[in-house]
């Protein structure tokens, strides 16, 4: 990976990753690609989400913090938001600009809104992205089973492109820091 990389990860919270599919094996995952991400000097990037009152992911509850297996380090800056969009109103954007990042590995949760929403997002400013395929999570719907969501956005992402940048899913073992 070059010195333009860093590595993403979306609402590891403990409200969120705890409960959802295999939420202790994608933490696994992200921590394999930390350990070596830091190991490399590559930056790591947190985004958090602040969830409404009342909701697993309201600011300041056990539930809001980012899961303690993955905690971030002093200086990796964590982003805050409130929407699907890790890059709408926050800073996410330029955290990016100030380290020269043209490619962003992505781990985390929800499958189906913020990583799928942030992946898109991200390759329609020009990011190329590597989706780890087996670091993202989510829940059951109505409709589909977290494992479904998670093998469909796999197949449906990987390719996403635009002129400029698009999008690989690969498998942790996969990645190269």
């Amino acid at each position: 990976m070059s010195s333009s990389t860093a590595l993403l990860i979306i609402d590891t919270q403990v409200g969120l990753i705890e409960p959802a599919y295999q939420g202790f094996s994608v933490l696994e995952q992200i921590r394999t690609l930390l350990d070596k991400a830091r190991a490399a000097r590559v930056p790591v990037i947190y985004m958090q989400h602040d969830g409404p009152q009342g909701s697993d992911l309201e600011v300041d509850t056990s539930g809001w913090h980012i899961h303690p297996s993955i905690a971030p380090q002093e200086g990796e800056p964590v982003v805050r938001k409130r929407a699907s969009d890790s890059f709408y109103q926050t800073t996410l954007a330029q955290e990016l600009e100030t380290r020269g990042i043209h490619h962003l590995i992505v781990t985390g949760g929800q499958t189906e809104y913020c990583v799928d929403t942030s992946v898109r997002r991200a390759v329609s400013q020009g990011y190329d992205v590597t989706l780890v395929g087996d670091a993202h999570t989510t829940y059951d719907n109505q409709v589909l089973t977290a494992a479904q969501i998670i093998a469909h956005h796999n197949t449906l992402l990987d390719g996403f492109c635009t002129d400029e940048a698009c999008v690989s899913v690969k498998a942790a073992q996969d990645i190269e820091l």
